[in-house]
């Protein structure tokens, strides 16, 4: 599992770091970067939240990078 954030995309609101924030923060200008974009699959249900959440589809999980699924 990978996650990818589009930081051009990104308006700042924040849903991401509200719902994983050891996974995803926001810089000075609010918006986000992603503090582990390797994570644990334990933490998958979490990223996909985060990534239904971003209004500007910012966020993107890579579920097997291997497959290029």
């Amino acid at each position: 599992m990978r996650i990818a954030a589009d930081r051009d995309r990104c308006i700042g609101v924040g849903h991401c770091v509200r719902t994983a924030p050891d996974l995803f923060d926001s810089g000075e200008d609010g918006r986000v970067s992603v503090r582990n974009s390797e994570p644990d699959e334990s933490r998958a249900e979490d990223v996909r939240t985060a990534v239904r959440l971003c209004p500007n589809a910012a966020i993107s999980l890579l579920e097997d990078p291997t497959s290029g699924a």
